[in-house]
């Protein structure tokens, strides 16, 4: 399965230490993320991450574009409710992407954490048999 990283700014090492602690999940799917994200996560956990450009840069664009393409399993992306900046990745084009093409979603640690449990249990292995359109 494909895990895509995101992190605003506030959240970024909240990522790191949820990606410290499910290494040995994450390490078994292939992992792609916006780049500052993906810099300091690869860094502190030695994973091979896929980096795009940084969310600034469009880097989020470039994850919406593959979460269109159904090559997205899974949208990791801890957010910031309270104090975004304009310049971080947008949130909302990303959430109704990942409605309108069934990929599962976590903006915080606590569902974070309740997809990878469930990742780890196979419970997300029909988004290998397709994605299911309703």
């Amino acid at each position: 399965m494909t895990i895509a990283l995101i992190a605003h700014d506030a959240k970024k090492e909240l990522m790191i230490q949820f990606c410290i602690a499910y290494c040995g999940v994450l390490s078994r799917h292939n992992l792609c993320a916006t780049g500052t994200t993906g810099k300091l996560v690869s860094e502190a956990t030695g994973l091979e991450i896929r980096r795009y450009l940084s969310g600034r840069q469009g880097g989020d664009q470039q994850i919406a574009a593959r979460i269109s393409c159904d090559e997205i399993d899974v949208l990791l992306f801890f957010r910031d409710p309270i104090n975004r900046k304009d310049s971080e990745p947008n949130e909302m084009n990303l959430l109704r992407l990942c409605d309108v093409h069934n990929v599962p979603v976590a903006t915080n640690i606590a569902t974070a954490e309740a997809l990878i449990m469930a990742l780890e249990r196979g419970d997300l292995d029909w988004r290998e048999y397709g994605n299911l359109s309703i």
